[in-house]
């Protein structure tokens, strides 16, 4: 088949989004399909577009046998509320002439990728020219989480937004989403159930792995012998509650045995390192480049996972695979009900959001337990391979686009809205 995806993040971005795109891309090309990607240079989760790349032009290029169209995109250094709608539009902008173009080469299936969901009706329209079939991704449902965060504000605008968001939902041939709950969400937005599909993000369980000796990365930030690392790593932004881990890390800082790792980058970091300066007991490191991943995710006796109260079942943190896969003990921030609360039973412990003395006690208890330690990584890691392999998930996707080309079926209103051009190929 021919795929033609829209998503803003891409590789090299080594966290988020961008990672699972590329590797799904990528895994594509190697079930033998054709993929082209219409995406933004890499800036996440620095939110500074990497050197050798533009934001302000166009680049063509082959990345791991992907044939990518870079476009040009605004990217705010602190991203909020209406600069992140503005850095949105800018791609979806950006990104229709190049989806347009696109349609000669006559893809088989269009899929977007949201965030950021501004893109998402580029990516229909193009597909409809194209007489292709059309997927949403959803990782995130944006709109609800800048509302419940706080990000964006206004009731009118809440309801316009969430009416948009439903009428371009019910548009695409098939919705996908990450969690259950997440595909529960498309359903109650108007999605009918045929075309809804489970795509749990996925982790190469032979490349992260428990290792049978201390991460390197302890001697190299002084950790001492005996000491347990608490470690946070990925974005660091509005969603992900460091303010408490930090105020943990504070209440715990008496505590000569617990050390905490931070790695990462993002808007909120330059605060969490200056709020954490006086703090003994902590430790930065940069974004770790990919090979160093599993290195990284060992380093850690127990992984934290911080997040907003509000964000509840509309994101699901992309870290988690991960932490999963690397057999270490879990501690996150996730009410009952949730799918996080429900991934990480019998795996990990899971406190109430924003309650910095339950975050501290689960901590303080799993750093003074080892035996539990080890049992919740045990279990961890076996729900890993079992469940969220790549090559299992990524299967399922592959078996799916071929079945959704196979059917002749009624598409949604709107599929015949203009003819498809004959096929031809891009010209260089």
């Amino acid at each position: 088949m021919r795929i033609l995806i829209c998503g803003q993040n891409y590789a090299p971005e080594l966290t988020g989004t961008g990672k699972y795109t590329a590797e799904m891309a990528e895994a594509l090309v190697a079930a033998g399909h054709e993929v082209r990607v219409v995406c933004g240079p890499p800036y996440y989760p620095a939110w500074q577009v990497e050197p050798g790349y533009s934001a302000s032009r166009y680049r063509s290029e082959t990345l791991r046998g992907v044939r990518l169209q870079r476009v040009p995109l605004w990217v705010p250094r602190q991203p909020g509320g209406a600069k992140r709608l503005l850095h949105l539009a800018s791609f979806a902008a950006a990104a229709l002439p190049a989806m347009l173009r696109q349609t000669f080469w006559r893809p088989d299936v269009v899929m977007a990728v949201a965030p950021g969901l501004m893109a998402a009706p580029v990516a229909w329209l193009a597909g409809r020219i194209a007489g292709a079939r059309c997927w949403l991704h959803v990782q995130d449902y944006e709109v609800d989480a800048a509302f419940q965060l706080g990000l964006l504000r206004g009731a009118r605008a809440r309801r316009f937004a969430l009416a948009v968001e439903r009428l371009l939902l019910r548009r695409f041939d098939v919705v996908s989403s990450i969690t259950s709950h997440m595909v529960e969400t498309a359903a109650r937005k108007g999605v009918p159930a045929p075309r809804l599909f489970l795509l749990p993000n996925w982790v190469d369980t032979d490349a992260i792995r428990p290792l049978e000796r201390p991460s390197a990365l302890r001697q190299s930030l002084g950790i001492r012998p005996g000491q347990k690392v608490v470690l946070y790593a990925g974005n660091m932004g509005a969603k992900q509650g460091l303010d408490v881990l930090m105020c943990a890390a504070a209440a715990l800082a008496g505590e000569p045995g617990i050390a905490f790792v931070f790695c990462g980058d993002g808007p909120a970091r330059a605060e969490l390192e200056l709020h954490c300066a006086g703090l003994d007991n902590c430790h930065f490191l940069p974004l770790q480049p990919a090979d160093a991943l599993n290195e990284l995710l060992n380093l850690a006796d127990i992984h934290v996972l911080p997040q907003r109260g509000g964000a509840a079942d509309l994101v699901m943190p992309s870290k988690l695979t991960g932490m999963l896969a690397s057999g270490r003990a879990i501690v996150a921030m996730a009410e009952p009900g949730t799918e996080l609360f429900n991934a990480l039973r019998g795996r990990g412990v899971a406190v109430p959001p924003e309650d910095v003395d339950a975050l501290a006690a689960a901590i303080r208890r799993l750093a003074a337990d080892g035996e539990l330690c080890a049992a919740l990584g045990v279990s961890a890691r076996a729900y890993a391979v079992g469940n969220l392999s790549a090559p299992a998930v990524l299967g399922r996707l592959d078996a799916r686009l071929r079945a959704l080309c196979s059917d002749d079926t009624a598409r949604p209103a709107g599929a015949d809205l203009a003819p498809a051009p004959l096929r031809a190929e891009e010209a260089e």
